[in-house]
């Protein structure tokens, strides 16, 4: 396996992301706030002319709530079915390469990390947890919600 995994820390957590989904890294100086937006949207920002959704990733795995009062935040920047969207990190660490394909984990994470898990991936800095950066931008809200039809519609 070559693939190139972006690692990032992600409340307090060191974890990957395939390279190949994240378009740039960027820092957000400006943040405006959408109303009645799912919880996970911390907001828009703009970068290069394009609107970006910004998601809070802490709020997306259920995890708290990334402080954004002090103005800049790291975030990487992906493209889903045509939508921009910058995922707010702690911090963007480095670009390594993938030993392994993803295996499961064995062990419980929590709710949040289990549901943007992909599994565990190799790398020369150690295993990793290699995160659906799709699931991250989607958040707990949509999956509940999911569940919640399939409960209903049967």
């Amino acid at each position: 396996m070559s693939d190139l995994l972006l690692i990032v820390t992600i409340g307090g957590e060191r974890v990957a992301l395939a390279a190949a989904a994240v378009e740039s890294v960027v820092e957000l100086d400006t943040l405006i706030p959408v109303p009645r937006a799912a919880a996970h949207v911390a907001g828009l920002s703009a970068l290069r002319s394009r609107v970006l959704t910004v998601i809070d990733c802490m709020r997306s795995l259920e995890l708290g709530q990334t402080d954004c009062a002090d103005g800049i935040r790291e975030a990487a920047v992906v493209e889903l079915d045509g939508h921009h969207y910058a995922l707010i990190v702690d911090l963007v660490e480095d670009v390594v390469e993938a030993l392994s394909e993803p295996v499961s984990v064995r062990a419980a994470m929590g709710a949040g990390w289990e549901r943007v898990s992909k599994g565990m991936v190799e790398t020369e800095q150690g295993p990793l947890l290699l995160v659906d950066v799709a699931a991250l931008v989607a958040g707990a809200e949509r999956q509940a919600a999911a569940k919640l039809f399939v409960t209903v519609s049967v």
